[in-house]
């Protein structure tokens, strides 16, 4: 069975660390701190999972359009990567305006702060449940 590529999109220091939770389950992970610069590797190299932290646009700094930091990015994947699976995370207070989100690209899964390992490696083997054994 191949490795999963998992792609973290790492904007904020309150992005936790999965790192040793993907090493432990035999993740290739890939990583950006800028959702543009994330754009431009994963055309390059699609990823199986894309782990990214959503901020809403209150100021509509995402050129008046879109919802969040997020947008651009999950139009490129329906090209790049039309298979991967986007988890979320997502602070309590902008938690109503993921479901904007959702609404026009799907996402696999959505993740309220603080997020644990244990959260997280449940959600992967939800989303990934042939992969691993046990």
């Amino acid at each position: 069975m191949s490795q999963l590529r998992i792609f973290s999109i790492i904007e904020s220091p309150s992005h936790p660390h999965f790192s040793p939770l993907y090493q432990r389950l035999e993740l290739v992970e890939d990583s950006s701190k800028t959702v543009r610069r994330a754009n431009l590797q994963l055309k390059k190299k699609p990823a199986d999972i894309i782990v990214a932290q959503f901020f809403y646009g209150y100021s509509n700094n995402y050129s008046g359009v879109h919802i969040s930091n997020l947008d651009v990015m999950l139009v490129s994947l329906k090209k790049y990567a039309p298979d991967a699976k986007v988890i979320v995370l997502v602070d309590k207070r902008e938690r109503q305006y993921v479901e904007q989100l959702n609404a026009i690209f799907p996402l696999a899964a959505v993740l309220q702060h603080p997020v644990s390992n244990a959260q997280m490696e449940q959600t992967l083997r939800t989303l990934f449940p042939t992969h691993w054994r046990g």
